[in-house]
């Protein structure tokens, strides 16, 4: 009998603010976080295409206008992760086969990445990539990095069922699993051995399921301090995590959600 080979297991790689007042993030990122933002060369013609990173280190995210569809249809100001794969038209028709919708069909900006958007089965909105150049080396996982996306939180109606989507699709493996009393069970999952998110069923509250994702900072309390002077909301924490972390959530002045960890 021979062994069966393992599964490849894919990561995070990117990241992309879609918003209605690119100037205005630019600046509310900028105080909290650190994040520069810089015009992309590689922009379509006349897309205004932004890229944000600490400086001196490589971009880890995108700037850019919510798309007009979008706005029509009432879709808020988010931040969208994407997964990086070997052939996003492959995982386009495998996702579809597990009971997700496309969103954006796959396309290319040429000479860089192809790129496609799904919903999965519960509900929450992910990007999938494939570089251009296939020789192209994975980005390593975040760690406590500042400047960088930590940490990946999915809240969704049955996480059990989400899990099993993101484990046949990605490859992804159940690491500890938290138990957070009335809010239920946060699982821990894991990329190629290394922690980088958690799952749990989301809080009646939450209108839809959605992917959180935490950037790096130097430092929890110049960000609440910053979001406060940069007409930004802080709706959860400072929060104490596992390991001595520490992790607020927020919106941003355009209505975006995001979040924060790091030590205080």
């Amino acid at each position: 009998m021979t062994e069966a080979t393992p599964q490849a297991q894919h990561g995070f790689a990117w990241y992309e603010l879609m918003t209605t007042d690119l100037d205005a993030a630019a600046t509310f990122y900028g105080a909290v976080t650190g994040l520069q933002a810089a015009p992309a060369a590689m922009a379509p013609p006349g897309q205004d295409y932004r890229l944000l990173a600490l400086a001196g280190q490589n971009a880890v995210a995108g700037l850019m206008a919510l798309p007009e569809p979008a706005r029509a249809m009432g879709v808020p100001p988010h931040w969208l992760g994407y997964v990086e794969v070997p052939d996003v038209d492959a995982a386009l028709l495998q996702a579809q086969a597990l009971g997700a919708k496309v969103l954006v069909p796959a396309m290319d900006v040429p000479g860089v990445v192809r790129f496609a958007c799904i919903q999965d089965p519960q509900g929450a909105a992910l990007g999938m990539i494939t570089p251009a150049d296939s020789s192209m080396p994975a980005p390593p996982p975040a760690g406590t990095t500042p400047g960088r996306i930590g940490w990946h939180e999915l809240y969704t109606t049955d996480w059990q069922a989400a899990f099993g989507f993101y484990q046949a699709m990605f490859g992804w493996q159940q690491d500890h699993a938290m138990d957070m009393g009335p809010m239920g069970t946060y699982q821990i999952f894991s990329c190629n051995g290394v922690p980088i998110g958690g799952m749990m069923n989301k809080p009646a509250a939450m209108p839809v399921c959605a992917w959180g994702y935490y950037i790096n900072v130097a430092g929890v309390d110049a960000a609440i301090a910053a979001t406060g002077a940069n007409a930004g909301q802080v709706v959860h924490g400072p929060h104490e995590v596992p390991g001595g972390s520490w992790i607020i959530q927020g919106m941003d002045p355009q209505g975006a959600a995001f979040a924060v960890v790091g030590p205080r």
